[in-house]
C-alpha cells in the first residue's frame, strides 16, 4: 500500500488553499451582488454614483474581494512551489466543484444533473493528473 509522501500534503494543501479561498471570494461577491440588486436599475434611478455607492457600501463585496485577492496570493505561492501543470489545472477545476456545491448550498441555486456530472468527471480527472 502507497502511503503519501509529505510532498502531497504540502502540495494538497496549497491548492487547497487556492480553491477555497477562491470559491469563498465568488460565493461572497455573489451574494453581494445579489443583495445588492440590478445595477443597470440603480443606475437609472441614481446615476452611475448610485450603481458605485450601492456596490462600495456592501461589506460583503469587500469580504469577496479579500478572499479573491488572498487565492490569488495563494496561487502565486503555489505556482512558486509546485509545477503550473499540476496547479493550474487542479485548483481551476476543483473550484469548478466546490462552486457548485457552495452554489447550491449557500445561494441555493439550482444545480442540475449536468453540473453535477460534469463535477464528478473533473474530479477524476484531478485525481488521474495526481497519481
Amino acid at each position: 500500500m502507497m502511503h503519501p509522501t509529505p510532498g502531497f500534503w504540502a502540495s494538497a494543501a496549497m491548492i487547497s488553499s487556492v480553491v477555497l479561498s477562491s470559491t469563498t471570494g465568488e460565493v461572497l461577491t455573489a451574494a453581494a451582488m445579489k443583495s445588492i440588486g440590478d445595477l443597470d436599475e440603480i443606475r437609472a434611478r441614481a446615476g452611475m454614483k448610485g450603481a458605485i455607492k450601492a456596490v462600495i457600501t456592501c461589506p460583503m463585496f469587500f469580504g469577496g474581494v479579500f478572499f479573491l485577492a488572498v487565492a490569488f496570493f495563494a496561487l502565486l505561492f503555489a505556482l512558486n512551489h509546485l509545477n503550473l501543470s499540476l496547479v493550474a489545472p487542479a485548483s481551476a477545476s476543483l473550484t469548478l466543484v466546490t462552486n457548485a456545491i457552495a452554489g447550491k448550498i449557500f445561494l441555493k441555486e439550482n444545480v442540475d444533473g449536468r453540473r453535477w456530472a460534469a463535477a464528478l468527471l473533473v474530479c477524476l480527472g484531478v485525481y488521474l493528473l495526481a497519481i
